[in-house]
């Protein structure tokens, strides 16, 4: 019997030494690029990219060209975070939202809408409008007003030499062409909102505009839906888009990193995107850590967090060398940077 116990003993002792020496290579095997050329989502200073959520829509009506300009007049290097959608007429517009209910002075699905129309009829973007719990509207339009309830106009915008205000009262739609005419040196974040056969056909529109303007070394794609995301990854691997196509994975990607770096088993992690964009905390679980982030510039990725407008938050992830923040307060996270340059 004591044999046999002697024998049960090594056999475990052998197996774990084996599992003990397997990690020790894991963890000493190279970890090879996941995005192949030099990764321009990875911060270039000591200090993370500023990143304007909806071009900072707390100072800025959400998704308008004069938010992303007030965010330029914060930091010429900005980089611009949108969401779009197609409308009737096949164009890609800036909104947050599917519908024009909340963010407009009008009502219905963008799909359903010309872009000609939002034009001619001069849909007014610069609305802020209160929904109910189940993100109903309550029937009150309320016009845009910032944190100390000053309503906001195209007029208030400081624009840059040469550029007037598009209308002097009203919000007018923005195209993603619009955007990358404007900002031809700027970093974007285009998250593709529609889902489903709507959404593969907005991502379509998008990847011919990247395409007309020589931008797919400046945009990275988002999505939450895991059939745009498939797409992503379709494109990547069968060759219809350039090398430089940059793309953030939904959250099945995005959790199967964590995990493995947890297990210390990000080796193999095989995922041909370029950034994470993620909250701090997740379930639970703490994402915001010097670990994660190292570990993913190991793998030539970068990692951007959203959204944040707590200094408090603003620092410690400077703290940690995260490569982007998102904000909605660009004047705020601005404010922070030039803090610690000061106290330095």
């Amino acid at each position: 019997m004591k044999v046999k116990t002697k024998k049960g003993l090594r056999i475990t002792a052998l197996v774990l030494a084996s599992i003990v020496l397997l990690y020790a290579v894991i963890a000493f095997f190279p970890r090879f690029d996941n995005y192949k050329l030099a990764n321009p989502m990875l911060k270039e200073s000591e200090f993370p990219i500023l990143i304007a959520h909806g071009g900072g829509n707390k100072e800025f009506p959400d998704n308008t060209l004069e938010a992303f300009y007030n965010a330029y007049s914060v930091d010429e290097r900005v980089m611009m975070e949108t969401d779009v959608s197609i409308t009737k007429d096949g164009v890609i517009i800036l909104s947050h939202d599917t519908t024009l209910d909340r963010k407009t002075n009008v009502t219905g699905n963008i799909a359903d809408w010309n872009y000609s129309d939002l034009i001619e009829q001069k849909v007014d973007f610069g609305y802020n409008n209160p929904t109910d719990d189940d993100d109903k509207l309550n029937g009150e339009r309320v016009h845009f007003k910032d944190d100390n309830g000053v309503e906001k106009y195209p007029t208030d915008v400081t624009y840059p030499e040469g550029v007037a205000p598009r209308d002097e009262t009203v919000f007018l739609a923005t195209t993603l062409e619009e955007l990358l005419i404007a900002f031809p040196d700027n970093r974007v974040n285009v998250e593709i909102k529609q889902s489903g056969d709507l959404g593969i056909k907005a991502l379509n529109e998008v990847i011919k505009l990247l395409d007309e303007h020589d931008a797919f070394d400046r945009v990275v794609l988002a999505s939450f839906h895991e059939e745009i995301y498939d797409e992503f990854t379709r494109l990547q691997k069968s060759g219809e888009v350039p090398e430089d196509f940059m793309y953030s994975p939904s959250y099945d990607a995005a959790t199967e990193f964590y995990v493995l770096q947890l297990l210390g088993l990000d080796v193999f992690f095989d995922d041909g995107m370029c950034v994470f964009q993620i909250p701090m905390e997740k379930h639970g679980f703490d994402l915001a850590t010097k670990h994660f982030v190292k570990t993913a510039n190991r793998h030539n990725l970068a990692v951007h967090y959203w959204t944040i407008n707590d200094i408090d938050d603003m620092k410690h992830l400077i703290e940690i060398g995260a490569d982007g923040i998102m904000t909605d307060y660009p004047h705020r996270l601005k404010e922070v940077y030039d803090e610690y340059k000061t106290n330095k």
